[in-house]
């Protein structure tokens, strides 16, 4: 494993240079020149900026101008592995080492240590903390530890992880190493929790924004799920997309029914061999695969940027998980959606798997996440704005890109249709469920129906005008609003409440939501902000992959869509303009430059 070598040793000293020279981009992003100071000041820090806010240059550009190597604790070796990919096509000396590489492939990237070869070092915090790494890194001349997904650290966080909690050896035995922890989702006790597990000294915290504006985030009334998943997805135009299941079953089920439909789909769980879930991740990343369908234990490790959808298939069990699941999409910058289908029966079943947490302190902490999560889900306000006050940042002003803003709740008198449904609850002897009780007011002609006598009831049919969705949506509305609850130790059967008995006598008109019986997905071209040739995209994008395939990396290691899209806009023909594009450095115009540039000549000359 050769790192590659077409960094200078001479470091260059200006985080300026650094930034445009090597990573291509002109302007550092909000925050991150402050970080970088602080770095090379060698003053420890907390930084938590947003799922493709820029966390890696935080650590990447001081790790290219300090003397010594910098060493970076990530959780995951898909990650490692493809964070290695994207600094050595920049041509930065940068290597991983992990129980998955060979012994001798160990031993090559040891001597490369040894001679000063390596600049970033990606390691898993299980091999960092071993007796004889550590050992070796006393010898070398350390620059900085940054320590990825900081999260992992806490017990008050969504993804602890027992390893994260000894991190603070590095800091007992290396003390004059500044730290630098980064993380997209904590709260104010993570945060708290973070600073003291690693004992960083007096730091430097930067808490950038959690907004997102990119991402359109749009919860939908669960009712026939894959059928609004297969309509959602026809509309997407063959963009890369995650969906998340909450069992393994459930991903092979809806992987196997998207594959059926036509999509190129493919399943992920910790189920599967790792040569299996390797195979998907890699082929995703390569667009080979335009979807994943999987657990949560997908995605970590994924840094591609032109994720364009996430779906949540089910409700996530905390606010964190969510905002980091749904923050794979757009990384880019680029618009992206996060989609939710959403049934509120799920909170009670997803509340009984914290019966099983034995610790009590550790119980309470999941269920009060969980129920911050279905307060969102339920909500009938702007989603943004839920979401960055959950985070302390907290905004007056609806987003304007979310389900609530774009397509506002509407009421009416639902007082009739109550009445319907709760006189229909009343006289099948509360004793049957949502599904049998909308059943009976459509008038369905059921053996179970008909082996009850209930289609002799006087309420039978009486809804017949409404569809299954409509009902389903009213009879939620009526459990929400206290008019009806469900026993769980009686298959979940319907009783009335007392508050139910005012509405049946009309004390009162019931306002009610109006149903949305199917959600306004408006498709945009995800890159139209850049008013670019189209026809010289998809010719740009194919060299892209033929190139990424030759070099055996991901398409985005070469270009993003972000990048290849100002192409297809500025239309550089010569070296010059192509260094004016974002994304471009000098490694990338030396090593891409003249197959791309020769593209777009040759299509200037055709048009």
């Amino acid at each position: 494993m050769n790192t590659n070598t077409a960094m200078s040793n001479t470091p260059v000293r200006s985080p300026q240079a650094v930034l445009k020279q090597v990573f291509g981009y002109k302007d550092f992003r909000d925050g991150q020149e402050a970080i970088i100071a602080a770095a090379l000041d060698g003053q420890d820090s907390l930084v938590l900026l947003p799922t493709g806010g820029g966390k890696s240059l935080c650590y990447q550009v001081p790790a290219l101008i300090l003397d010594g190597v910098t060493v970076v604790i990530s959780p995951l070796i898909s990650l490692m592995q493809d964070q290695v990919a994207q600094l050595r096509a920049l041509g930065v000396q940068a290597a991983y080492i992990n129980n998955s590489l060979p012994f001798e492939e160990q031993q090559a990237v040891y001597q490369q240590l040894h001679y000063g070869q390596i600049k970033l070092l990606y390691v898993a915090p299980e091999k960092v903390l071993q007796h004889e790494f550590l050992e070796r890194l006393s010898h070398l001349k350390l620059a900085l530890f940054a320590i990825d997904e900081a999260h992992c650290v806490s017990h008050w966080g969504h993804d602890f992880r027992p390893h994260y909690c000894r991190l603070n050896e590095l800091k007992q035995r290396f003390m004059h190493v500044p730290m630098m922890a980064l993380t997209a989702t904590a709260d104010k006790a993570t945060r708290y929790d973070i600073i003291e597990q690693l004992q960083l000294n007096h730091p430097y915290v930067h808490t950038g924004s959690f907004d997102r504006p990119n991402i359109r985030y749009t919860i939908e009334e669960k009712f026939k799920p894959m059928v609004q998943l297969l309509r959602y997805l026809k509309e997407q135009q063959n963009q890369s997309g995650i969906i998340y299941c909450t069992s393994r079953k459930r991903v092979d089920d809806v992987a196997e029914k998207l594959a059926d439909a036509g999509f190129n789909a493919a399943a992920y769980h910790a189920g599967m061999s790792n040569e299996q879930r390797q195979f998907v991740q890699s082929g995703f990343a390569r667009d080979d695969i335009q979807i994943v369908v999987a657990t949560v234990a997908f995605g970590m490790g994924i840094n591609k940027p032109n994720v364009r959808f996430v779906v949540h298939y089910d409700i996530p069990k905390s606010i964190e998980a969510y905002y980091q699941e749904t923050g794979r999409a757009g990384r880019d910058g680029l618009a992206a959606e996060a989609i939710m289908y959403f049934d509120p029966a799920d909170i009670g079943r997803v509340r009984r798997f914290f019966e099983d947490i034995e610790d009590e302190q550790r119980r309470r902490v999941e269920e009060q996440r969980f129920n911050a999560m279905a307060s969102f889900a339920e909500a009938q306000t702007c989603r943004r704005q839920i979401l960055l006050n959950y985070f302390s940042e907290y905004k007056r002003e609806t987003c304007g890109n979310c389900d609530i803003c774009l397509n506002p709740p509407t009421s009416f008198d639902g007082t009739l249709v109550a009445q319907q449904a709760l006189s229909c609850v009343y006289r099948a002897e509360q004793r049957f469920g949502i599904g049998y009780i909308v059943e009976l007011l459509r008038g369905a002609n059921t053996s179970r129906i008909r082996d009850n006598n209930h289609h002799q009831l006087s309420t039978y049919g009486i809804g017949k005008e409404h569809s299954v969705e409509f009902w389903l949506s009213i009879l939620r509305q009526l459990i929400h609003q206290g008019l009806l609850s469900q026993d769980i130790t009686q298959g979940s059967s319907l009783r009335l409440t007392e508050a139910a008995r005012a509405v049946l006598k009309s004390e009162y008109a019931l306002q009610l939501a109006e149903p949305r019986l199917q959600a306004k997905h408006v498709y945009q071209d995800k890159l139209a902000q850049f008013n670019y040739d189209k026809k010289l995209f998809a010719k740009l994008r194919a060299l892209r992959k033929e190139l990424a395939d030759a070099d055996d990396v991901p398409p985005y290691v070469v270009f993003n869509d972000k990048t290849l899209a100002e192409m297809a806009q500025l239309m550089p023909t010569n070296d010059s303009e192509f260094l004016k594009v974002s994304g471009v450095g000098f490694t990338k115009l030396n090593k891409y430059g003249e197959p791309f540039l020769n593209t777009i000549r040759d299509y200037l000359a055709a048009n």
